[in-house]
């Protein structure tokens, strides 16, 4: 699977965006504003999720996934009142979901944590000095888009005995074990 760029990821958000803005524009005409928001928020989380499974190398889960993430969805929609609070929830979900498909390392997941707060506040901060919300969608998913930066483990190098002259691919280090497992029986 195609684990994604930072260009790719510019490029969904640009796309999202446009899609995003013209459907509230679209909706507006019939719906009242909250419920439209509301729409759009989940909306977009559910593209966003699909396009995360659809990068992610991860099979296992995806249906189980998804069908929490709807049933969350649901719950979030009936028994959330502020769009603040509703936007919030929706952001975990989906930092949840980029945590367990993504991710091996809990310093990683808290790292996406904190990008995705600075995300969630930038697009309100957008949109409340430019009333765009192609502007704060386009901000929120070009910061979600510096995921990809954010390294899958945190991990050192382990401390190796052996000698670092010999290159250490994979392939060398279990020659080495395999070498010295039958020396050993030999003797």
């Amino acid at each position: 699977m195609k684990t994604p760029g930072f260009l790719e990821g510019a490029a969904f958000a640009f796309a999202v965006s446009v899609i995003g803005s013209l459907l509230m524009s679209v909706f507006l005409t019939v719906l009242p504003f909250s419920t439209v928001l509301r729409l759009l928020i989940a909306g977009m989380g559910l593209v966003y999720v699909i396009y995360l499974f659809s990068r992610s190398g991860e099979r296992t889960g995806r249906v189980t996934t998804l069908a929490a993430w709807v049933v969350a969805a649901i719950a979030i929609w009936l028994f959330t009142s502020s769009i603040v609070i509703y936007a919030l929830l929706h952001l975990i979900l989906i930092w949840l979901i980029r945590s367990l498909y993504f991710y091996a390392s809990v310093l990683s997941a808290l790292a996406d944590m904190s990008l995705s707060g600075v995300s969630l506040l930038t697009a309100f901060w957008v949109v409340s000095w430019t009333s765009s919300i192609f502007l704060s969608l386009w901000c929120f998913f070009l910061l979600q888009a510096l995921f990809v930066f954010i390294p899958t483990s945190w991990k050192g190098k382990p401390f190796s005995t052996m000698e670092t002259s010999v290159a250490e691919n994979p392939f060398d280090l279990a020659h080495r074990a395999a070498e010295a497992a039958v020396r050993k029986l030999s003797q």
